[in-house]
Order: C-alpha cells, then sequence, then structure tokens
C-alpha cells in the first residue's frame, strides 16, 4: 500500500447561565457584580505565559497587563471596579502576578490590589516568587535545581485543588546537562497561616518544603509557586488544572479533560516494508522505479486476537481505519480465504471503525511516480490533473458498503483518505483536489482525517471539517523493531553517521548524537521518546486523535510497547475521577468545532459573563454554546424541573450549555453552599512591605525541544 509521507452548535440567542458561586462576599446590601475574566499580570516570563496558555486551552476569558510595556493601564481602583446600573461590579474574578510583588516596595498599584482582593475575597496567583516570610515562607532551605524531582501532593493537596492527581508530580530532566527547572523549598514561615499542596524533600534537611501552596493573610488569599516552568513542562501540565480551579474556585468558562485515542490505518490492507539495504521502500514512491522488491507487511489472525484482547484489557478501543479492497485482494490471491478479516469482524464490536477508502489510492493529483520525488502530472494546458470526483466518490461508497456488509458499526460521517490524500501536501500539491468537496457531498462526509503536522486547524473542505491527527513516529513500513531503529537512524543521523543528513539543516528535526543499536535502541530511545510526545498532548486538554498503522500491530507489534507506556505513565499521575476521555473522529471533530466558536466569541469580546450571589450570567452571540465548569452536583433549572449539567471528571463536573427549548437562559444551581466570606466594601491597608528578590547564582536558560518556552533566572523587582 503506498505513502507518500512518514510520519456545539447549540440554541439561539443570547445565552444567559445562572449559577451559584461558593466564597462570595457577604455585602450587608446588595451583592456586587462580579465579572467571570481572570486579569493576568506579565512581565514575560515562561510561568505567567504558561498559566496564560492554560486559560486559552480552557477557554476562559482573561485580560492582560504587560509590565513591560510603557503605555499599559495603570492598576488602580477605577480598572479593577466600578458600578453598573447602581450595584457595586469586580471586573475579575481571580488575579494572576508573576510573583508576590512585581510593583515593588510602597506600590499604589499593589495596594489598590491588596484592597480589591480583601473586598470582593479574590483568589491571587503568584506564578512564580521567592521563597520568603512576605509569601507565608521562610527564607529557602534549598534553591537549586528541580530535575528529576518527585514532588508530591499533599494531603491538603489532595482534599483540594489537586484531588484529581495520584501522588507524585515527577519533575523533567531530559537532559544530564542542562537544568530544566529551578525552584525554592521552604517550610512555613513561624506563624504564617499556610498550607502546603505540593512539596519535596529538602535536601541535605529533614523537612519537606512548599512548592505550591496557599497563603492567608490581610484578609486576601494567595497560591504560592516556588517553581519556574514553562507551559510545554510535565510539571505544569500536572498542575495547570488545580491551579485554575483554586484560582476561580472551582466555578469558571471554560474546561479541561485529558484526552487520547488511536487510529489504526490501512486495517485489512497491507503497508509496504523500509529496505535497510536500499533505505526506502520498494513498492512505494520514495524508491526509484523498479528498485527493490516489496515485501509486505500485513497483520494474522494472532495479531488480530492480540489487538481485541489488548483493547478489552486496557478498557480502550482503537479506531480501525478498513480497507476493504484489501481483503478483497487477499481473498483473490488464497482461494477466497482471508482469517485475518474473518476474525477482525468476528470481534468488530470491540473496535471503532473509519472508512479509509476501499484500496487506499492517492486521491489528490494523478502522481507522476517516474523519479523521486514524485510530481504532480499535467494535463495537456499545464495545469494540474486531478483525480476525479467519480473516482474519489465511489472510493468511498464501496468501502462503506463493504463495511456495511461485514457488519461493521460505521458512522457514515466519518472518512480518512489514504494518507490523507485529496488534501493539499507540500511541496507538489500546494491546493486540495477540487473534485473532492463534491465527493465528499456525494457520500455525506462531514468529518474528514487530516495530518496534524501539515495542517493543524481545523477548517472547511466543502460540507466536511477536518480532525487533524497525530501522527505518531512509529512508522508504517516497519513490522519488526530493527527495522524501525533502521529507518529511525537513517532520518535522524548525519551523514558521517551513515544517516541521510536531512536532520542537519532541519527546522523541526534533531540529530541523534550516534545511531541507536539496532536491537536496543527501540526499547531505549524510540519508546520513551514517542511514549513522552504523546503523553505531553494527553496533559494538554487537546482532543486531536494519534494514528498510527495495522504493520505496526503486526509480527513484533512495535505499537504497543509506546501505547502501553502512555497509558501506565497517565494511570500512575492521575487519580480515577479523571481518566483519559477516548473519543469516537466525529465527536472529537465536533469538540474542535465548538470549541472554535467559543474561543473566537472569547476573543472578539462578543462573551460577557458575571456572578452576582447565586447566580451567573453569561451572554455569548446566537449559535454559540457556552463551556463550563461547576462543581459537581450542579443541576440545571427548566421552565419545570431541573436535570444534571455536565458531566463529572476531576472532581467537578463541565460540559458545554446553551438555552434548552423556550428558554433565552440556563440556570444552573449548585449543591454547595457560599464558604466564609469577606466583609463589606472597606479601605485595606497596604501589605508589609516587599523586599528585593535575590539572584540566585548558577541558574541555566533551557530551551526544550521543539518549543520556544525558556527557563529564566527567579523574579527580580
Amino acid at each position: 500500500m503506498r505513502h507518500t509521507a512518514r510520519a456545539a452548535a447549540l440554541g439561539a440567542g443570547a445565552l444567559l447561565l445562572a449559577l451559584s458561586l461558593p466564597g462570595a462576599p457577604a455585602f450587608a446590601a446588595e451583592q456586587p457584580r462580579i465579572d467571570l475574566r481572570v486579569l493576568v499580570v506579565t512581565d514575560g516570563g515562561p510561568a505567567t505565559a504558561a498559566i496564560i496558555a492554560e486559560l486559552d486551552g480552557q477557554g476562559t476569558p482573561y485580560t492582560t497587563v504587560d509590565l513591560r510595556r510603557s503605555g499599559r493601564p495603570v492598576i488602580d481602583k477605577a480598572f479593577l471596579a466600578d458600578t453598573v446600573n447602581g450595584r457595586a461590579r469586580a471586573k475579575f474574578q481571580a488575579v494572576v502576578l508573576p510573583n508576590d510583588n512585581p510593583f515593588g516596595a510602597g506600590s499604589a498599584e499593589l495596594a489598590a490590589l491588596a484592597s480589591y482582593e480583601q473586598t470582593y475575597a479574590i483568589p491571587q496567583v503568584d506564578a512564580y516568587t521567592y521563597a520568603r516570610p512576605e509569601a507565608g515562607l521562610k527564607t529557602p532551605e534549598f534553591s537549586g535545581s528541580l530535575d528529576g524531582v518527585r514532588a508530591q501532593v499533599t494531603a491538603a493537596g489532595k482534599s483540594g485543588p489537586f484531588g484529581y492527581l495520584a501522588d507524585q508530580v515527577p519533575f523533567e530532566d531530559n537532559s544530564p546537562s542542562v537544568g530544566e527547572s529551578y525552584g525554592f523549598l521552604a517550610e512555613p514561615a513561624p506563624g504564617a497561616d499556610f498550607t502546603s499542596y505540593v512539596d519535596a524533600p529538602i535536601p541535605g534537611g529533614q523537612g519537606r518544603g512548599s512548592l505550591v501552596g496557599e497563603y492567608r493573610h490581610d484578609g486576601r488569599r494567595e497560591l504560592v509557586v516556588t517553581f519556574v516552568y514553562n507551559e510545554h513542562q510535565r510539571q505544569f501540565r500536572l498542575l495547570a488544572r488545580g491551579i485554575v480551579d483554586w484560582l476561580t474556585q472551582g466555578v469558571h468558562l471554560g474546561a479541561s479533560r485529558n484526552y487520547f485515542a488511536v487510529h489504526v490505518d490501512d486495517v485489512f490492507g497491507a503497508d509496504d516494508r523500509w529496505d535497510t539495504e536500499l533505505n526506502c521502500t520498494p513498492g512505494d514512491v520514495d524508491c526509484p522505479p523498479g528498485e527493490g522488491t516489496p515485501d509486505p507487511i500485513r497483520m494474522t489472525p494472532d495479531d488480530a486476537a492480540h489487538a481485541t484482547e489488548w483493547s478489552k484489557g486496557r478498557k480502550f478501543p482503537l479506531d480501525m481505519a478498513f480497507n476493504g479492497g484489501g481483503s478483497e485482494l487477499y481473498r483473490e490471491e488464497n482461494g477466497g480465504a482471508d482469517p485475518l478479516a474473518d476474525r477482525l469482524i468476528a470481534d468488530r464490536a470491540d473496535h471503532r471503525w473509519i472508512n479509509h477508502t476501499y484500496n487506499h489510492p492517492f486521491l489528490g493529483c494523478v502522481q507522476d511516480v517516474s523519479a523521486v520525488p514524485w510530481k504532480c502530472a499535467q494535463n495537456a494546458d499545464g495545469s494540474t490533473r486531478y483525480v476525479s470526483r467519480a473516482d474519489i466518490s465511489q472510493q468511498i461508497s464501496d468501502n462503506r458498503a463493504w463495511g456495511q456488509r461485514a457488519g461493521l458499526p460505521l458512522t457514515n460521517s466519518e472518512l480518512v483518505t489514504g494518507e490523507h490524500s485529496g488534501l493539499k501536501v507540500l511541496p507538489q500539491q500546494p491546493d486540495d483536489n477540487p473534485n473532492l468537496p463534491g465527493a465528499l457531498r456525494d457520500n455525506g462526509v462531514t468529518w474528514l482525517g487530516s495530518d496534524n503536522s501539515r495542517d493543524r486547524a481545523q477548517r472547511q473542505v466543502g460540507p466536511a471539517l477536518t480532525v487533524p491527527r497525530f501522527p505518531m513516529n512509529v512508522f508504517y513500513n516497519a513490522g519488526r523493531a530493527e527495522e524501525q531503529v533502521d529507518e529511525y537512524n537513517w532520518i535522524y543521523t548525519r551523514a558521517a553517521d551513515g544517516g541521510s543528513g536531512v536532520c542537519e539543516n532541519s527546522p523541526v528535526a534533531t540529530c541523534l548524537d550516534a545511531p541507536l543499536d539496532l536491537t536496543t535502541g527501540y526499547q531505549d530511545h524510540i519508546v520513551p521518546v514517542e511514549s513522552t510526545i504523546a503523553l505531553g498532548h494527553v496533559l494538554a486538554n487537546d482532543p486531536r486523535p494519534h494514528f498510527i498503522h495495522q504493520s505496526n500491530l503486526a509480527e513484533d507489534r512495535i505499537a504497543y510497547p509506546v501505547l502501553n507506556r502512555v497509558l501506565d505513565s497517565y494511570e500512575a499521575l492521575f487519580a480515577s475521577n479523571a481518566p483519559v476521555v477516548n473519543l469516537r473522529m466525529a465527536d472529537i471533530g465536533g469538540e474542535l468545532r465548538s470549541r472554535a466558536a467559543w474561543d473566537t466569541a472569547v476573543k472578539a469580546g462578543r462573551v460577557t459573563a458575571y456572578r452576582i450571589g447565586d447566580t451567573v450570567t453569561v451572554q455569548a452571540p446566537a449559535g454559540v454554546a457556552a463551556r463550563a465548569t461547576m462543581p459537581t452536583g450542579t443541576v440545571r433549572q427548566h421552565l419545570l424541573g431541573t436535570d444534571p449539567f455536565g458531566t463529572a471528571y476531576a472532581g467537578r463536573t463541565s460540559g458545554w450549555v446553551s438555552p434548552a427549548l423556550l428558554q433565552d437562559r440556563v440556570t444552573l444551581k449548585l449543591p454547595t453552599a457560599p464558604t466564609a466570606a469577606a466583609k463589606a466594601p472597606a479601605r485595606a491597608e497596604l501589605p508589609k512591605a516587599y523586599k528585593k528578590l535575590p539572584v540566585p547564582p548558577g541558574v541555566k536558560r533551557y530551551v526544550k525541544p521543539g518549543t520556544s518556552g525558556a527557563t529564566p533566572e527567579p523574579p527580580t523587582t
């Protein structure tokens, strides 16, 4: 089988969402209005950038004040609060600062924030600060690299904002020669009302130092974080949900879950094998015409049985993207028998199934494969010659009919074309096949798989929206571990080391220091690297699916070590209330579509949300569903009666909400009563003087491979 690459809209009218909020201030007169928006004050460091990225990912509205900009707004009483229709209004439900005092001693802006937080019971996160008494901690008992540290979620953390984590928070240590995370460990200061949520043993000492904790003082609450991070690092990704939950008191617009789905392409077909001598794939377009002998890889009935048992054991269904023509071809060549297809069809209920076209042709331009690399054939007038609408449509409909005859439980709106063909592919085909939209319309296709590495954003293709898929670096043309390592070495080693050398000038690939051992390289290097990349996607609130090929479930079954490591790592990190969410393709597409509409409305300033006492109102454009997270047990009020809101996840309940029939608003009732609250508005005193933060010695800068994040020096003011 040929490969070119290796590697809701709901309701109408304004949306009004009502709910109760724990921790609202107990004003003697009428309750104030508190807008559901976060204020983020940044100095350009990676810690505040990471929190901004998390708010963006969840779809939570925020306003940024950049301290580096000369024309920035001044943070004063008028900036933070005003009145609306005679009612006091707090413009932000929470505050994020780069450290506990980025303004300097005696700052009027800090005084305004302190007064505001006292008045309206507004929480504050110190994104990365020095351990000191002003932050509720002793001076640091340790400062330095935290690389490889296994921090612990405390009992208070588990019963509080980090209850979705199992136990440990391991800090990354990707390179023994590069510092990746700097931090401070300290115990609470004498007499301070400080509760540690995440801590670690103090090197050379007897106690444990806080890394994340809550400091209550002067009628205010601060979440104090004493280590630096960027948005890609695993330690932050594990804690990000809890930081936002603490920041918003568990009631906010936006939502986050951990998603993982795996598509297996070319099922019933066969994949061409990498030739370790020729360094190409005979039968595919990367080998010169006529060079080498094709040696196809195809699953066996035992491989199919193993896939079924694995899925059952892991409680993780695989999405089988199938080519019915592959089975028919096998039957023609084997006296009408296909034991593999018989076994997979018998186990059809244990997997999900996706139409992958009948026999996997390239559906973009007509390929001219007379040379390497291939190019698009041209018509007499010099225009690109494309595969016809009729040919594309027949590939879709024939495969669907084959699957229906086999009794496969199909969702007809889903399609993944072979190699994502029909969609643009650079450099040969810069545009989509213009005949593709019509063929999709002919067959009722509304969800079309695309390659996330080439086309990340969801986009419209005729009647369909794309569903970008992450390619896993487990190659389609490898059934054995040694083949995978040999090809990996060819791609990722320098020409002087026997590789292709393409990595030497690549903006996206890094050369290996030396070729991997053919016997041990897969388990020792490729499995850890690829599982880490995939787990990073899982922890990033990204529903996009991953894809591998049926060849990876055959012979040495090289996909399973990677998948097992992802799932095992996940289960070791998370509590049972935060399971991996495994969606089918259409549901992923719907989630991406709803997010796009919501995010567009939020970024355009077309969403207004606020709470007054026990009610929160959200106004959004017509047809845009709201994304929200609430306490577990929240119910939605209808004209008559109630029903549960959302679904439970990570100790909260979350989901998409829009007005019910005959309603222009949704009212959510929380199961919890308001907690201890601030008193009526009063003039706040300026907190104690703040000292200048020292710069600890020996801090290195680190840019994580594949990211632009850096670990800077600790904050200085």
